[in-house]
């Protein structure tokens, strides 16, 4: 909302363990425009993933507090005990949306 961009046309949903654990492995790509949102998530891993991600981390209030470009496969992010939130985005996403800490994020469900 702050920056009125938007991050992604398409975002799936994890809200389980189930969902989260499984997160984007086994897609060979992220396709430019979609994104996942992690629901809770204090910080994300991309081990058995095929690509980089960019990743952007909410407090309860959808405020950005924290971002990752370019997280490689095999790594592990951050822990942010603040956050309830991730989205996991194509990598670049962040910056072609400059996308900054403080911004605050609004997430429309259909």
């Amino acid at each position: 909302m702050t920056r009125q961009q938007t991050l992604a046309d398409v975002l799936m949903i994890a809200d389980s363990f189930l969902r989260s654990l499984i997160g984007l492995m086994g897609r060979s790509s992220l396709e430019t425009g979609h994104g996942l949102w992690i629901v809770p998530c204090q910080s994300v891993h991309t081990f058995w993933m095929r690509f980089s991600i960019d990743v952007v981390f909410l407090d309860e209030h959808s405020k950005v507090i924290h971002l990752v470009e370019n997280l490689r496969p095999f790594r592990i992010s951050k822990h942010l005990s603040r956050a309830r939130s991730v989205i996991e985005l194509p990598v670049s996403s962040i910056r072609a949306t400059e996308t900054q800490i403080g911004d605050e994020i609004r997430i429309l469900r259909r």
